[in-house]
């Protein structure tokens, strides 16, 4: 199972999304991807920062969060987070926050993030992650 970034979905809405990106993501069945309600959070943020915002936020439903599955925030990934925050702030790699709360709700599913931010993710311990807009 995937769980696609927002760097992943918004591929989805561009002009011209990836050719490689599309081909990897119709070699799997819808039901293999998910995302977080983080992602939704940072769409939303990015929609609502447009002048057409709600028309743009009407095409981020339809296209894309209309076609996956939302998996939110709950005591099993906050406690992954916990987790992870404590062992970045040790090794003095800290990332962004929502980074932190993506990955860790992969990581309480046990999937795998389908990102363009492999450099944050990777940080990550037991995270798998793959980069299909290479």
């Amino acid at each position: 199972m995937y769980l696609l970034d927002t760097n992943a979905l918004s591929e989805l809405i561009k002009k011209r999304p990836q050719p490689q990106f599309l081909s990897r993501l119709r070699q799997y069945p819808v039901e293999a991807f998910y995302t977080s309600s983080i992602c939704v959070m940072e769409l939303r943020h990015g929609s609502s920062r447009r002048p057409d915002r709600e028309a743009f936020w009407a095409r981020i439903e339809d296209e894309i969060l209309s076609r996956v599955l939302i998996l939110h925030m709950g005591i099993q990934e906050a406690m992954f987070a916990g987790d992870v925050l404590a062992y970045l702030s040790r090794r003095g790699e800290p990332i962004g926050i929502e980074d932190v709360l993506i990955g860790s709700t992969a990581l309480a599913h046990d999937f795998t993030v389908v990102t363009a931010n492999v450099r944050h993710f990777q940080r990550i311990p037991n995270l798998r992650v793959e980069n299909w807009l290479i």
